[in-house]
């Protein structure tokens, strides 16, 4: 009984490892994010069950997740090292499962969302390829470089989001000036994240702002980010019809300005985490905020 009892707990172990490798907790929430986009922004005339149950749709979704899951698991294979220095028991917990089997994962993932991709369009196909190779690129290769590791992390962050834009042929303003406020939230924890990692970047010789500007140059950079997002948020709250979506815009705002007060005052790593954590926190607010652009529509369709 025993014996059965330690295997049952080296599966669960390996399957929280497999999770944590993933990041499921995020791609759950992109999920999510993608689906609430399409109801309630791309497709507001559309009758939910269509959408709901469109084919196409979820192949994208489905391409998307794996894709992403793929990617994180080449950025945890190239950062392993790192890794050991800057989160020790997250990387113990991620090396459950072996580093071969992790990458057979990791083709078999891409490999399934190329297939699930040409379900769609021969289009999604060269879309989903090449988000494969940029992610691949990114982690081998631009992650590393001074500035371009930021961008194109940010960049690669928006690229889901931007292949449901592109199935309805939704280019609407809006959505532009809300991926521009996105994009600097995402910059924002970029840096955070580099400021929190600073010792196994030194360790590695990477090149990022915090190393080779040092970090009160990186405070002013995400200073500057932090004031940058008044022109999409002004837009977005006065230009365009966002409903009650604005009290989350208002919102952001006034945590980024709590946020940029412990910035300045942050010194340890710590302190970077839990700056890190309201980034987050404000994105996956974003996500659920969707909801609130139109209140009356969400209860058509939901009832």
């Amino acid at each position: 009984m025993s014996r059965i009892s330690r295997r049952n707990k080296l599966l669960l172990l390996k399957f929280l490892s497999l999770f944590s490798v993933v990041r499921g907790y995020n791609i759950l929430i992109i999920v999510l994010a993608q689906y609430l986009a399409s109801i309630f922004i791309l497709s507001p005339d559309i009758p939910l069950g269509d959408v709901l149950f469109d084919v196409n749709l979820f192949s994208i979704v489905l391409a998307s997740s794996l894709v992403i899951a793929g990617g994180y698991i080449i950025n945890s294979f190239y950062d392993s090292e790192k890794d050991l220095i800057n989160r020790p028991h997250k990387t113990r917990l991620d090396h459950m499962v072996s580093q071969n089997k992790i990458l057979t994962l990791y083709f078999i993932l891409n490999f399934l969302a190329v297939v699930v991709a040409s379900s769609v369009s021969f289009f999604a196909v060269l879309f989903f390829s090449g988000y494969i190779f940029g992610i691949w690129f990114y982690s081998h290769k631009l992650k590393k470089i001074l500035f371009f590791g930021n961008l194109t992390s940010a960049s690669l962050a928006l690229i889901p989001f931007f292949a449901i834009f592109i199935y309805y042929r939704n280019f609407d303003k809006v959505i532009f000036v809300h991926a521009t406020f996105l994009g600097l939230i995402i910059i924002m924890r970029e840096l955070i994240k580099d400021l929190e990692n600073i010792k196994g970047d030194v360790a590695l010789g990477y090149k990022n702002i915090p190393i080779v500007y040092g970090e009160r140059v990186t405070k002013f950079a995400i200073t500057f980010l932090i004031i940058l997002t008044i022109l999409p948020t002004y837009l977005l709250v006065t230009n365009f019809d966002v409903g009650l979506m604005r009290y989350y815009f208002y919102g952001s705002f006034f945590l980024l300005l709590i946020f940029s007060y412990w910035l300045w005052w942050s010194r340890a790593k710590m302190h970077y985490v839990l700056l890190h954590n309201i980034l987050k926190f404000i994105l996956v607010l974003g996500v659920f905020s969707i909801l609130l652009i139109d209140t009356d529509l969400v209860l058509k369709r939901i009832l």
